[in-house]
């Protein structure tokens, strides 16, 4: 059975699925099932089913879409089932589907345009949702309506805040809804809400880079801050007496739930908010597909670390390198009717069935919960960041006593999470004994495929900069188009991928350092120089030499001042 792009056919149609991914191409004719997400693109798939059913396909659709019509329609219906009215001609609706087989598509239209005869043509899933994204009004605000905001008292709203709403009639509802809507169309990893001397703004997060930012009068500083403290009902009077205040709301895209989690403090001038989307509707938490489609390679080391019985296993990088949606990405792999799991989150990111899912509402639930956790009977339990030395030993505990224990700490290095282990007050022999694979993750930009700039070859500059040889020197790479295209927003890139380091610490190794023998970077430069494992650098490297990212974008994740293997 074909999965693909969240969509599943069953044996009869993946057979003829995989005859007509054949005919296309001949290098198709050998690949399984399970292979075709990583190895077949989106166009392609999409056009082989367009085929099989005397369709035409069109992978850009959203330019040709009359919105009038989409006024008659409900997006969520439009967004669930993946189809959209294109427009009219003469007495025929021209519509766009995803799954051929589907007859929702016909019954729903049938209704809003009588009378008309329904012509189909296919398209890609995402096509879908840009069409019905462009038709909608969920362009940020401009000055003028910034400008014209009365500032006036706010009623109470309901936790699932509708940014796609364009009837409040409270302002500073209707401004907030603006930014947010505008937030998860332009795919978002936060948003940033700053006071500054004489001046007041907010900033989008994109692919990792923070975003031009958008002047606000100064006179709405207050309210915003009020109204969002308001959306996790907590009084404005919170701001005087709390240093840091975090807190957590949902919101509603076109009736898709997305988790905010929020945190705010005092600045010298007034105050930074951050606030983080979790948008699991678009969330792809699968090893090796979408974010997480690593390499054979990185897959193959990663599965085998899965396999060990008990111990730690500790995913390390900075803030918003993609850590915790990796660790749930195993988790789903392990997760089985027989296994026992529990998290513990701040908050939960992805609810997975099957498996116990706890959110820690402050610092003091922790160690309380863990304990209750360890009296659960668990197989595995995953602890979503080591902070100190009392989470630490929990950690320690639980594998020293036969659990599976995953978890995130904030380290630049594989090799360093061992360090900082000692620096939280753990003793290296504990460490040792209990961690049975250290590892580090970047997030990766990748260029804009219809956009992206041919280079002959790495320059000596950039070649002596970042330790390249001279087979760089014709080997050709691409950069992003400084002034982007509609495709990617005009920003060169579209979206990231992930790249994972692996130091498996084997009982030879574990012995090695419980007696000093050798030392947390020396087993890193090991593991390097055998050039097996997956590596940041090599990683990195691979992906550059492959066209899917640029030399700018690798080096501002990775640290490129190690010689090249």
């Amino acid at each position: 059975m074909i999965d693909f792009d969240g969509f599943q056919f069953n044996d009869l149609i993946s057979k003829q699925i995989m005859q007509a991914l054949g005919e296309h191409d001949q290098a198709f004719a050998e690949i399984t099932h399970d292979q075709v997400q990583n190895r077949v693109t989106k166009s392609v798939f999409m056009a082989c089913l367009a085929k099989m059913n005397g369709l035409a396909f069109f992978p850009k659709v959203a330019e040709f879409c009359d919105s009038e019509l989409l006024d008659k329609c409900d997006p969520s219906t439009l967004t669930r089932g993946n189809f959209t009215p294109l427009c009219i001609h003469h007495q025929t609706l021209l519509i766009a589907v995803v799954d051929p087989w589907q007859s929702q598509a016909d019954e729903y239209l049938a209704s809003r345009f009588p009378g008309h005869e329904i012509v189909r043509i296919v398209t890609i899933k995402s096509e879908i949702s840009r069409t019905i994204e462009n038709a909608s009004a969920s362009a940020g605000p401009n000055q003028e309506q910034l400008e014209s905001i009365e500032v006036e008292d706010f009623e109470e709203f309901k936790k699932d805040f509708d940014v796609t709403n364009t009837e409040y009639d409270e302002p500073m509802a209707a401004l907030t809804a603006q930014i947010m809507s505008d937030a998860v169309k332009k795919r978002t990893s936060d948003i940033h809400f700053k006071v500054e001397k004489e001046s007041f703004y907010y900033a989008f997060r994109i692919n990792g880079d923070i975003a031009p930012r958008v002047e606000l009068p100064m006179k709405l500083k207050d309210r915003i801050d009020a109204f969002l403290l308001n959306l996790m009902g907590l009084p404005p009077e919170i701001r005087s007496t709390a240093i840091g205040i975090s807190g957590r709301f949902t919101i509603s895209y076109f009736h898709r739930p997305i988790d905010i989690r929020y945190e705010r403090h005092r600045t010298y001038r007034g105050y930074h908010i951050t606030m983080r989307l979790l948008d699991k509707g678009n969330l792809n938490v699968t090893l090796g597909k979408g974010t997480l489609a690593f390499d054979d390679e990185t897959l193959f080391a990663m599965r085998k670390v899965m396999k060990v019985p008990a111990g730690i296993i500790v995913m390390s990088g900075p803030t918003g390198s993609g850590k915790s949606t990796t660790l749930n990405a195993m988790l789903r792999e392990l997760n089985r009717p027989e296994v026992n799991i529990l998290t513990l989150e701040n908050p939960v990111e992805d609810e997975v069935p099957g498996i116990t899912h706890c959110d820690l509402r402050s610092a003091d639930e922790f160690k309380p919960m863990v304990s209750s956790f360890m009296r659960s009977d668990p197989d595995i339990i995953l602890m979503g960041e080591v902070r100190d030395i009392e989470s630490a030993e929990l950690a320690i505990e639980a594998a020293v006593t036969g659990h599976k224990v995953l978890t995130t700490v904030h380290t630049a290095r594989a090799s360093q999470i061992i360090e900082r282990f000692e620096q939280l007050g753990i003793e290296r022999w504990k460490i040792a004994q209990t961690l049975k694979a250290a590892c580090a993750q970047r997030l990766l930009k990748v260029l804009c495929p219809y956009c992206k700039v041919e280079l002959e070859g790495v320059s000596e500059y950039d070649r002596k900069t970042y330790n390249l040889d001279d087979s760089w020197t014709t080997q050709v790479i691409y950069e992003r188009n400084q002034d982007g295209c509609q495709e990617c927003n005009s920003s060169g890139y579209a979206g990231r991928t992930a790249i994972v380091e692996i130091i498996p610490i084997t009982p030879k190794i574990s012995d090695q350092l419980s007696k000093g023998e050798i030392s947390p970077y020396d087993l890193e430069i090991q593991i390097e120089a055998e050039g097996i494992l997956p590596n940041l650098r090599r990683s990195g490297l691979k992906l550059l030499k492959s066209g899917k990212t640029d030399l700018d974008a690798v080096s501002k994740v990775i640290d490129m001042s190690s010689d090249d293997h």
